[in-house]
């Protein structure tokens, strides 16, 4: 049977790093960046002609509820739902302009109740599915210079663990990946000293790759359903 993803955030970093991983499992695609529809379009066309998979992008703000609507209204059956799009904000709280706030939680936070509450019913009609959040340490611990993300994140935690509840009657698994300090263009904000002294302080000694990060998420992918409301960390030891 045809296998079918839907993956957010994913014209770059993690997210292109996660098409990938799938479509070598032979999955079908559903993908969406915010802007850069160009590069998703070229990921697409690549996965498509090296692993025989179909893969239709959306671009837009899946922060936005209208547009995970307007995706979904294209999207007839999905067994994997990979929560990936996020926005950081770096600076102190008392610099943050409301909008700024409101942007990192509509894309961190309530995309993934959008595309969620969306594709639970196409899972219901399999009796069974897979939903992935994309979270972070910081949603563990938190971080100073970046309470929004850090908010945004740790209430991540709790909607996996409580809609993992909810769902597992049904046979659909509710899981999420807490990352420490990846290598991605989100920390491109750091300089090399910063990162530098950031690894000084990880057992592993180094930053994480996107194909790690993919590499597991392909685990959780077949991961039996009985593993659910499971918050996993990937982060060299550091956390």
């Amino acid at each position: 049977m045809p296998k079918y993803a839907f993956i957010t955030g994913a014209s770059r970093g993690i997210g292109a790093a996660i098409a990938h991983e799938l479509a070598t499992q032979g999955y079908h695609l559903y993908l969406t960046c915010l802007t850069n529809g160009q590069r998703l379009q070229s990921l697409a066309d690549e996965l498509s002609q090296t692993y025989s998979v179909s893969c239709q992008c959306f671009v837009g703000d899946i922060g936005d509820y209208s547009f995970v609507e307007r995706c979904f209204a294209k999207i007839n059956t999905l067994d994997v739902l990979v929560n990936n799009a996020g926005i950081s904000y770096v600076g102190l709280l008392s610099d943050m302009e409301v909008s700024d706030w409101n942007q990192v939680m509509h894309t961190n936070l309530s995309a993934s109740f959008y595309t969620s509450k969306l594709a639970i019913p196409l899972m219901l009609k399999k009796h069974e599915g897979k939903i992935i959040n994309i979270s972070s340490v910081w949603g563990n611990v938190g971080a100073s210079c970046e309470v929004a993300y850090s908010a945004a994140k740790g209430g991540i935690n709790l909607f996996t663990k409580a809609l993992a509840k909810e769902l597992a009657p049904s046979n659909i698994s509710v899981n999420a990946l807490a990352c420490g300090m990846i290598d991605t263009p989100m920390n491109a904000c750091f300089s090399k000293d910063e990162i530098r002294e950031i690894c000084e302080e990880i057992p592993a000694g180094r930053m994480g790759s996107v194909e790690e990060v993919a590499q597991t998420i392909s685990l959780l992918s077949k991961a039996p359903i009985y593993l659910t409301g499971q918050i996993l960390t990937i982060d060299g030891g550091w956390c």
